[in-house]
């Protein structure tokens, strides 16, 4: 009976367990700028309230049309005014895996421009990106408290964008990705003049705990393009081309896709893949565990001669091996004496006869600009490396094929760079960290 009782107990929770994960749902924030007595741009006929929110809603019908597995939030679907930081706060209570904000451009009085473009959290680099950004951020100002509420940050300010200028996100990687399958499904689906992908300082993007990107869907202040936004079938076009961009992201990343709603494979976008953390943690600890657990024999139980047997062959290749294990205990020592400089200076020849093994480094940074040597962000430390992705300068510390060296490293240098990662090289280009750490565990095998 108590069998009974304990293997019926033990059903439930495995189909609770099963009902939970089941429930883990790929969460979209879809952000329509502006609304209420917050109109955003004006153009002659129309607001960029209105605009941005037409788009939003289509946008969101053919996510929930096509994904109906993925579960679509709105910061608003009405014309009513959100406060900026409540949008970002929305997305983070829903624990969401994206955030898309949708917003119409403008320009002052007798100037003209066309065009689609979407911007990522970062440092702007030119004056327009900063034009950009301080128009968009200055809706903060009619929230009541609002110095107190973004900690005396002046919009209308450019000292006040310094905070932008150095990211430090695992978050970046994937936004930048977002941000270009989005530009590009739109600008060739929707046929819109291609302005490209920036950076720049929204507080929006800034407050959200996820990849996320800001859409400016055209310029409300050029009356052919003001047309073109408050047409019905031109604005279903750039929504397709937004949903199209955010599915090519979404298969990608969200391993959770069940087949009916996995949409066809398209190109691969030039960006390299990041393993979340939780999943990276996983892999570590697999990989340490490895490494220090002892090597168990394939027959465990023998008969006392076979051991006897086994001994002696045993005894006899450990004075064969004797040297050999000197010379390997030396370099141990050797390394355990230089510690983190060995994985910071150079890679360990781990395994040296796998000739293409993988090189694992730790990423502790990522900025839109080369920094000078001995600047503040590298916090003292001298023996980092960097390599250019796109438009981003990504810096690195060590450099080992003994992944559990860069591990460590990792620990060390932790209360420094808390959101540092591990990261993969093999043959001097980018490699995933997954399919590198099963390597690194099947060459130490060999």
């Amino acid at each position: 009976m108590l069998k009974k009782i304990t293997f019926i107990l033990t059903l439930l929770c495995m189909l609770v367990l099963t009902a939970t994960g089941a429930n883990r749902r790929f969460t979209l924030v879809i952000d329509p700028g502006h609304g209420g007595h917050d109109a955003g741009a004006l153009g002659a006929i129309s607001k960029e309230k209105n605009i941005n929110l037409s788009v939003a809603l289509q946008f969101g019908k053919y996510v929930e049309r096509n994904m109906p597995d993925v579960r679509v939030i709105y910061t608003r679907k009405t014309d009513v005014f959100i406060p900026l930081k409540e949008r970002a706060n929305i997305a983070n209570r829903a624990n969401a895996d994206l955030f898309i904000s949708v917003h119409t451009n403008a320009l002052p009085a007798g100037k003209i421009a066309r065009g689609f473009e979407t911007y990522t959290l970062g440092m702007h680099r030119a004056k327009d990106n900063l034009d950009v950004a301080m128009r968009e951020n200055s809706v903060i100002s009619m929230e009541k408290g609002y110095q107190q509420t973004y900690q005396g940050f002046n919009p209308r300010s450019s000292e006040s964008y310094i905070i932008f200028e150095f990211i430090q996100g695992k978050n970046m990687e994937r936004s930048v990705e977002l941000a270009r399958n989005i530009q590009r499904k739109v600008c060739s689906g929707a046929n819109r003049p291609d302005k490209g992908v920036h950076q720049a300082g929204f507080l929006v993007l800034r407050e959200t705990s996820m990849p996320s990107c800001l859409i400016e869907l055209g310029f409300i202040t050029t009356a052919d393009e003001e047309r073109l936004l408050n047409d019905a079938s031109r604005v279903d076009d750039i929504a397709r081309g937004i949903y199209e961009g955010f599915a090519q992201y979404r298969n990608k990343y969200d391993k959770s896709i069940s087949v009916p709603y996995r949409a066809a494979d398209t190109e691969s976008v030039p960006v390299a893949k990041i393993v979340s953390a939780t999943k990276q943690e996983k892999d570590e600890r697999r990989a340490e565990e490895a490494d220090t657990a002892p090597r168990r024999t394939v027959k465990q139980v023998e008969t006392r001669a076979t051991k006897a047997k086994t001994v002696q062959q045993n005894r006899r290749q450990n004075q064969q091996d004797k040297p050999a294990q000197q010379s390997r205990q030396t370099q141990q020592n050797r390394q355990n004496q230089q510690n983190r400089t060995v994985a910071q200076n150079k890679p360990a020849q781990h395994k040296a006869h796998v000739a293409d093994a993988p090189v694992f480094k730790l990423q502790i940074f990522v900025s839109n600009r080369t920094l000078r040597k001995g600047d503040a962000h590298f916090k003292g430390e001298t023996g980092y490396d960097s390599y250019q992705e796109g438009n981003m300068v990504k810096y690195t510390m060590g450099a080992s094929t003994n992944y559990n060296e860069i591990f460590r490293l990792r620990k060390t240098l932790a209360e420094k760079f808390p959101e540092a990662f591990i990261i993969a090289f093999k043959n001097g280009k980018k490699y995933d960290v997954n399919q590198a750490i099963r390597e690194f565990k099947q060459n130490r095998n060999r």
